[in-house]
């Protein structure tokens, strides 16, 4: 059980990976055309928000024969809330604790994402395991 677990977060942690890398991209990309921090957040969170689930119910957590479409509610609502509020509200307070480095608004902002990031991970990986993709009794 705990090596099963052990393996299970190290593709949580890959699938993280990936995803953040899409999140980045995004992000940058909006912030670089002119769009705010929070709504490009939004947006890059959103599309990353896609891939996500796919790669976490197939890969991660190896769910099958569950409810999809419970899987999908359960997963849109602690994704977007871990995306939206907790990551918004993480970058938000960390720009603000970091406004005063000398550095340029886009370290600032990586940095902000990063702290942002890590924080919502945790929640997800909690979340998802527990309750969106949790096996059922029958199933273990």
């Amino acid at each position: 059980m705990a090596i099963k677990n052990k393996a299970q977060k190290i593709r949580f942690v890959f699938v993280g990976f990936l995803n953040t890398v899409i999140d980045f991209s995004f992000l940058f990309l909006l912030k670089s055309i002119g769009l705010p921090e929070i709504p490009s957040n939004i947006i890059s969170t959103f599309i990353a928000f896609s891939f996500s689930f796919f790669a976490n119910k197939t890969y991660t957590f190896k769910s099958s024969g569950g409810n999809i479409i419970r899987e999908m509610i359960l997963f849109t609502v602690v994704a977007l809330f871990g995306a939206w509020v907790i990551q918004s509200f993480v970058l938000w307070s960390s720009l603000n604790i970091i406004s005063s480095i000398d550095i340029s608004e886009y370290a600032k902002l990586f940095i902000a994402k990063i702290i942002a990031v890590l924080v919502s991970m945790v929640w997800s990986y909690i979340m998802y395991s527990r309750f969106v993709f949790k096996k059922s009794k029958v199933n273990k």
